[in-house]
């Protein structure tokens, strides 16, 4: 017990720092490789469709044992990776080849964001850089109030940073000067990681660690509006924790986004209202979206199906049970995850049953992959970043 008082005590003085940060002590406590509830075995199946390599290449060291935002971007053909240590690639979607290669001093932790001139990152010690899209050479570096760990977005010339302080930071695309910012007090304990901002209509969209939803003006960030996802409850600040550290998604006038323990939640764009919400699904790696479905990873990573209307539970599959799951992604028929042991699979829309697997490396995917044209591009931690395709058997 008292050794358990010493863990909290510490956790409680660490301000934002990430619960994954201290895994040599929260393991024990929190789960991981002592945790009574392992990894679920990967189990043999009749596999219904063959995946292909289209090709597969190297960015360096990726996100090495880190947890990051890195995700690579797709943008005019390139798709554009980077590493913590300071590398970016852009290589032809279609080949592989490289276009270009920026090899900087930056260390980078959140990105690329891309737009058709700029590639923009944020790195760990608090700096957002600007690269150019034609030839990956340096625009601007500006530093910010802290680490960088989400990925920056640009639209309508702004490049819209979030920080691990609880600032939203609206920059200058041409030259990174600061347009306008916006801060929100943060929890003393939260959970390593901050959802990526999307624009809507003119609107910043952005969760915040105490589990509120906020939309801010892009030109100037005049506050539109706010609504609360999930409201702390419990005696602990470890019970507290409902931090909203998805990446938000939005369709028809919809925004959808899941909370650490607070559930997922249907949001109205124009004004905030809550629509509804599904308790039982929680998450903090993320969900995509076809045209009627949500498809979410939720914190012991099963994968569920929810209907957009009224966030009904449709099917779960169990059977990748704590196998720290990426967010998924709709491709074609199927939804894509991929694992702590560098698998991809391959899951049905219509049921939730494993449909084809595949292991790209040995190093664990936490970065959600990426699908343009029905083919599926994925990063590994190692760098390893591959480009794939699957058909019915």
């Amino acid at each position: 017990m008292r050794l358990l008082l010493a863990v909290l005590l510490v956790l409680s003085m660490v301000g934002c720092t990430a619960l994954e940060s201290l895994s040599g002590i929260t393991d024990y406590f929190l789960g991981g490789e002592d945790n009574t509830d392992p990894p679920s075995e990967l189990t043999q199946y009749e596999p219904e469709i063959e995946v292909e390599y289209l090709w597969k290449e190297s960015v360096g060291s990726g996100a090495g044992e880190k947890f990051l935002k890195l995700i690579p971007a797709v943008h005019d053909g390139k798709i554009i990776a980077a590493d913590t240590k300071g590398l970016a690639l852009a290589l032809d979607l279609k080949t592989g080849e490289e276009i270009w290669e920026a090899d900087t001093e930056a260390k980078f932790a959140g990105g690329p964001g891309v737009s058709d001139s700029t590639v923009v990152l944020g790195t760990s010690d608090g700096n957002v850089v600007a690269l150019n899209m034609s030839n990956g050479s340096e625009r601007w570096t500006v530093p910010v109030s802290s680490e960088v760990i989400s990925v920056p977005v640009v639209s309508q010339g702004i490049v819209i940073v979030r920080t691990t302080d609880g600032r939203v930071m609206a920059l200058n695309e041409a030259d990174g000067t600061t347009l306008w910012e916006y801060e929100l007090s943060v929890p003393a304990l939260s959970i390593r990681g901050i959802g990526a901002p999307i624009v809507l209509n003119e609107n910043v969209i952005c969760g915040f660690a105490n589990g509120k939803l906020l939309s801010l003006r892009l030109t100037d960030g005049k506050h539109i509006w706010e609504t609360s996802i999930a409201i702390p409850g419990g005696r602990t600040e470890i019970e507290r924790l409902v931090d909203l550290v998805v990446d938000p998604v939005a369709t028809d006038g919809v925004i959808f986004i899941a909370s650490y323990r607070g559930g997922t939640s249907g949001v109205l764009e124009q004004n905030g209202d809550v629509i509804w919400r599904n308790a039982d699904v929680s998450s903090y790696t993320g969900m995509s979206h076809d045209w009627r479905y949500l498809y979410i990873s939720d914190v012991s990573s099963d994968v569920w199906q929810l209907d957009q209307r009224n966030g009904a539970s449709l099917w779960k599959q169990s059977d990748l049970h704590q196998r720290k799951l990426t967010a998924p992604v709709a491709y074609a028929n199927y939804v894509v995850v991929g694992d702590f042991e560098g698998y991809l699979h391959w899951l049905s829309k219509s049921d939730g049953r494993q449909m084809g697997r595949i292991r790209i490396t040995d190093a664990a995917i936490d970065a959600q992959p990426v699908v343009v044209d029905d083919v599926l591009y994925v990063y590994a931690k190692n760098g390893v970043l591959a480009a794939l395709k699957a058909r019915l058997l």
